[in-house]
């Protein structure tokens, strides 16, 4: 069964979907500059309550979050002086803001609003741009996002208020498409294409490794796409998630296992066959190399601080006007509350 991207996430308690206060509370958290060449970081990590610990790191094995997993597997947390211990926890979003793992890469998607709403969990570098689109029947009448209007949208990951949602949301701002003349139902991606069949929904949001085989068959195409179409293809889709608490008591600590992903990420981009290799050596991907090169190849994992940081403001911008976060909202401040990249010399 596909993962990751592919596997439909736990739906959020409705209170962490919007977020409607016209104050953002000031986050205590401070992000310093940390000089991993200096030559007494040894001595002040040893001040840190994780130094010669283990960090819990969240990994399901799906192919576009592929950095932590790499990043242990092929020694770049070591090459940092870090141990990983790679946890599938089910409840990725619940463990990161419990305290449970200390990392995971989730879509912003889903965790903007519960980040802003005061989750400990901080956002500190982009993970890879990718990985879902909205399909229709192939055979269907459905040209563009504006023949959606009085039709209705089935959405998989989280269900209403969750990632799909959200990204649904995006697109027919974007096309200048009313949201509120479109219907949305929570569905399973399993359960997705026997529904636009029998008409319950006309169109779905779905990860496209789930729907290439469907595409191969000729039963559905794409009409909108986070990763191809041009105004969201070099937007992260991702994230990746540290809890605050560890961030604020392991500033040093935080600062190796971003360093650690940051390399991991670069080397994926350069080697996308021999990510896949090592990706099915640890029973990580769908186990069919070629296929899981191929969509590695459509991710770009080298996503660059001012990429994220773009991104970010055109999430929150676009949140305010449906209404997902509240207009009056600094979009300076909702951003400081949630973003806070770690600068690592």
């Amino acid at each position: 069964s596909l993962i990751g991207c592919g596997k439909t996430a736990k739906k959020v308690d409705d209170n962490s979907t919007k977020n409607n206060s016209s104050e953002v509370k000031k986050s205590n958290l401070k992000m310093e500059t940390v000089d991993l060449n200096d030559s007494n970081l040894e001595e002040k990590w040893k001040k840190e309550p994780y130094y010669g610990k283990k960090i819990r790191v969240g990994f399901e094995g799906a192919l576009c979050t592929c950095g932590l997993g790499i990043a242990q597997v092929k020694g770049f947390f070591a090459k940092q002086g870090l141990e990983a211990e790679i946890i599938n926890s089910p409840n990725m979003y619940d463990a990161i803001g419990t305290g449970k793992l200390d990392a995971i890469t989730y879509h912003i998607s889903a965790t903007m609003v519960p980040a802003l709403n005061g989750v400990d969990m901080i956002f500190v570098r982009g993970a890879q741009t990718g990985c879902r689109s909205m399909y229709v029947l192939n055979n269907s009448n459905i040209k563009t996002t504006k023949d959606l209007m009085g039709k209705q949208v089935g959405i998989s990951g989280g269900g209403i208020g969750g990632h799909d949602h959200n990204i649904a949301l995006r697109f027919l701002f974007r096309d200048n498409v009313d949201y509120k003349t479109v219907k949305f139902k929570a569905i399973e991606s399993a359960a997705t294409i026997p529904a636009m069949k029998n008409g319950e929904v006309h169109a779905a949001i779905l990860s496209d490794q789930f729907a290439k085989k469907f595409v191969d068959k000729g039963e559905l195409r794409s009409i909108r796409s986070i990763t191809f179409d041009d105004d969201f293809k070099d937007e992260p889709c991702c994230t990746l998630i540290l809890n605050k608490t560890f961030v604020e008591q392991n500033p040093i600590t935080a600062a190796k296992l971003i360093a650690g992903h940051k390399e991991a990420s670069d080397w994926i981009e350069e080697n996308k066959l021999e990510t896949a290799k090592v990706l099915k050596l640890n029973n990580w991907g769908s186990g069919d190399i070629e296929s899981d090169c191929k969509f590695l190849e459509t991710y770009n994992f080298k996503v660059s601080d001012e990429q994220m940081k773009k991104t970010l403001i055109d999430v929150i911008n676009d949140y305010k006007e449906f209404g997902i976060i509240n207009k009056d909202l600094s979009t300076e401040e909702v951003l400081e509350k949630v973003y806070r990249p770690r600068q690592v010399k």
